[in-house]
């Protein structure tokens, strides 16, 4: 009986299923909701157990009940059965997060007596070598074995739906040339984030790596550094997978020239998208969340407190601690040029650089959390004695004419503020002095290795101190935000919200998640053309009308360091020049692009990758389906679509709206709605978009 390709199932492979690591959790977690809405209960997510975590990702399910699986589904549930009768331990749940995802999470330990004869087998089957005291390698060997193990069994037993696995990293890519050897009856995808070689190429930071892609040995190169064998894995499952993709343009450069094999297709990677019933909502949250950071502020820079947080600018970068890959030294070096800038200018305004990329520390240290204390206490006591003093004001007019008041209102100081009240008052401000040449500092944690840092160390070059002549102030929190944080009680969306710029000068970049999430949440960003989403920006938004819709894109690839330095400096400075007015609109600008970043757009790139999939797999089964031939060279021809760049947007200048069948106005996002228009995207996941009617002339308290 031929598999039905129409009602097929799904199984996503990755290490980070409910399990937080970096960038593939986020994916994999933002992506559930439409996918689950297409494949409802045929799809499943599989990854390792992770002990110490996973009860609180994941919600378990009685898998052996007859409640569990449906008839249709009473396949898995047999293979199930079979692999715990032979020892093999597994948690079957259903992941917490929207959506609510079926996910069977396997414990490596109870196979890991399998380790020795699975690693022989994989050099004698498809000659990959693998080390012995490689930890991350082993965890890669079992769980693609495993995993090859219940798709082999799965595809045995149900020969009535077409079985789609879809594989993340090199981490989930043994199983890929395992069903490829094995003949198992699976349509197979293998989807790269980033490449080894590449990130260890550009982590050295000595190599022209854009510029020499053509050039390296690969080989040779992944033998110097030590992960051939892991190399090897991800090479073999790029090859063997049916369908290639990787998640931006500039990666897939890189992989077809360190994997030697070229994409079939980009998915790039979106966010579930929360859009507020009227603009001025989200700008609310922004003057919110700023506010936090207000207090933040205030306490870390007492004693030295002397600007305007009026007129005080949040710039930020976060991410991985990869120095020069994430930029953190263009980042840092820029800071100083527009610390000089601003002071030349003799700016009045005030810009908090933020660094939050956590590193290895011991604590919090001493000073940031008593900064916090004493500028509490001074605020408690402060509204404490306005109690009272309010009180006292009452008082009194109550008694006029009487008891000998002559005046409605006191105008003795003494009357409204009691000696008690005066030393309590001066306690707390006298607290809020530093020793005598003492500068707030620049970091927030104690350092493992303070001397060694590479951020901090180019903090103490550029010589950014946080004196109160500089204009710049810098604070680098080595640590994930989140609202239990005792200094800084925000989670890292709050965060972002609050701040003005994300600055994110990106080296090496496969997408880049961090501008994303600031273009989502309304807030400018600083990317490069070196990032996916910088790169996927560029190619959407007229070049010279990208910073109206607050993208600024630094070029890395074709000028100079120092060039690409100053044009970041530039851009900075550029929007510190802005007014308030000015960054509202921008932000109602930026906000409009989130559309283009949606899951419900960015989704149908995956739809379009698993049907080609079934389309190679089963070529006359899939013509028969759509009865047409389609072209194997490209993907697009698979749901249409045609590419549009989005041009500068109708508020610069003011334009009114014509309709949009006979206008010749170019299109904004908020018109646009989404680039996959021509393939009914919102019909095939059966979800409502809605429709928004944005303006740019909002003013609130931002």
């Amino acid at each position: 009986m031929p598999r039905d390709l129409q009602n097929s199932l799904l199984f996503e492979v990755a290490t980070e299923v409910a399990n937080r690591v970096g960038g593939i959790y986020s994916v994999l977690k933002s992506k559930a909701p439409v996918t689950v809405a297409q494949y409802k209960d045929n799809y499943t997510l599989i990854g390792p157990l992770n002990r110490a975590t996973y009860q609180g990702e994941v919600e378990p399910i009685d898998w052996s009940s007859r409640e569990a699986f449906s008839d249709e589904l009473r396949p898995i549930q047999n293979v199930l059965q079979s692999m715990t009768s032979r020892g093999v331990r597994f948690v079957y749940g259903r992941w917490l997060i929207d959506g609510s995802p079926r996910v069977l999470l396997f414990e490596l330990d109870s196979v890991a007596g399998y380790l020795n004869e699975w690693k022989g087998d994989l050099w004698s089957l498809v000659g990959i070598p693998s080390p012995e005291h490689d930890p991350e390698t082993n965890d890669a060997i079992m769980l693609g074995y495993t995993v090859a193990w219940f798709l082999g069994e799965l595809a045995h037993l149900d020969h009535q739906h077409a079985i789609i696995a879809h594989f993340h990293e090199w981490l989930a890519g043994v199983a890929l040339p395992l069903c490829r050897k094995r003949r198992i009856d699976v349509v197979t995808i293998f989807t790269t984030h980033a490449t080894l070689l590449g990130r260890y190429l550009c982590a050295a930071g000595n190599v022209d790596f854009y510029n020499d892609l053509a050039k390296f040995d690969v080989d040779a190169e992944a033998g110097k550094r030590g992960i051939y064998h892991r190399y090897c894995i991800e090479r073999a499952a790029a090859h063997t997978a049916d369908v290639f993709t990787t998640v931006s343009q500039i990666t897939a450069l890189e992989a077809e020239h360190l994997l030697k094999r070229k994409p079939d297709g980009i998915l790039p990677n979106g966010l579930n998208v929360v859009k507020f019933q009227a603009v001025h909502e989200f700008q609310n949250l922004h003057a919110l969340k700023k506010e936090k950071i207000n207090e933040f502020v205030r306490g870390h820079f007492h004693g030295s407190f002397d600007f305007d947080l009026d007129n005080t600018l949040y710039f930020f970068t976060a991410g991985r601690y990869e120095y020069k890959n994430k930029g953190a030294d263009m980042f840092i070096e820029a800071l100083a040029r527009l610390n000089y800038r601003m002071k030349v200018s003799g700016s009045k305004k005030t810009v908090v650089a933020f660094i939050i990329m956590p590193a290895k520390n011991k604590s919090f240290t001493v000073e940031a959390l008593r900064s916090q204390a004493v500028v509490k206490a001074l605020e408690n006591s402060v509204n404490e004695v306005t109690s009272l003093v309010g009180k006292r004001i009452f008082e009194h007019a109550m008694r006029y004419p009487h008891m000998g008041v002559h005046q409605e209102i006191p105008t003795d100081l003494d009357e409204l503020l009691k000696s008690s009240d005066r030393v309590l008052l001066k306690k707390r401000v006298l607290a809020l002095r530093r020793p005598d040449g003492e500068l707030p500092p620049v970091v927030t944690h104690n350092m493992v290795d303070d001397a060694n840092d590479p951020i901090l160390n180019q903090i103490r070059h550029v010589q950014l101190f946080n004196h109160p002549s500089d204009p710049v102030k810098i604070i680098f929190h080595p640590e994930f935000l989140s609202a239990n944080n005792p200094i800084l009680g925000l989670d890292y969306d709050e965060f972002v919200r609050g701040c003005h710029l994300g600055v994110f000068p990106s080296y090496y970049e496969p997408w880049g998640y961090t501008p994303a999430e600031c273009t989502v949440m309304g807030v400018p960003s600083i990317t490069t053309n070196l990032s996916g989403f910088g790169a996927y920006m560029e190619d959407l938004i007229e070049t010279d009308q990208a910073k109206d819709y607050g993208i600024y894109i630094v070029d890395r690839r074709f000028k100079a360091p120092d060039e690409s330095v100053e044009q970041l400096v530039d851009d900075m400075e550029e929007f510190v020049k802005k007014n308030r007015r000015q960054r509202i609109n921008q932000r109602n600008r930026t906000e409009r692009l989130s559309d283009l970043l949606d899951w419900r757009r960015m989704g149908l790139e995956y739809v379009k990758a698993r049907q080609l999939a079934l389309r190679r797999a089963y070529p006359d089964l899939f013509k028969q389906l759509v009865g047409e031939e389609l072209n194997d060279t490209n993907m697009d021809t698979l749901a249409g679509g045609k590419k549009m760049k989005i041009a500068r947007p109708l508020s610069v200048p003011g334009s009114p709206r014509e309709s949009r069948a006979n206008s010749t106005v170019y299109m904004t996002p908020g018109d646009l709605g989404t680039l996959q228009d021509a393939n009914n995207a919102d019909d095939y996941f059966s979800l409502g978009a809605g429709n928004d009617d944005d303006d740019d002339d909002f003013d609130d308290n931002v």
